[in-house]
């Protein structure tokens, strides 16, 4: 993992340590996979926490507490969102589809 500020890239195989909580998933709209959305991660209460762009092939990953949370997608003149509960370590996994 880098230690600058920007997110790694999306996609592909996720490493998981066996203390790691990772919200994982895909933008859909029409069944296909939306590369280039913005995907936010926002806490229990609603709070920013996190932002990265979807994958081409729509993937998105952020390495989180456990807890409760919330995907929010915006792309263009479309958005969607998804509640997750990561209580415990592991790949947690959610599809958001796009209204």
């Amino acid at each position: 993992m880098s230690s600058g500020c920007g997110a790694p890239p999306q996609g592909g195989a996720v490493e998981v340590g066996s203390n790691e909580v990772v919200v994982s998933g895909k933008v859909r709209s029409d069944g296909a996979p939306v590369g280039g959305a913005f995907v936010r991660l926002l806490d229990a209460s609603g709070e920013f926490t996190a932002e990265v762009v979807s994958s081409t092939e729509g993937d998105f990953r952020f390495y989180a507490a456990p807890g409760k949370w919330t995907v929010r997608v915006l792309y263009r003149n479309a958005s969607g969102q998804a509640d997750v509960v990561a209580l415990g370590p592991g790949v947690h996994a959610v599809e958001v589809a796009l209204n």
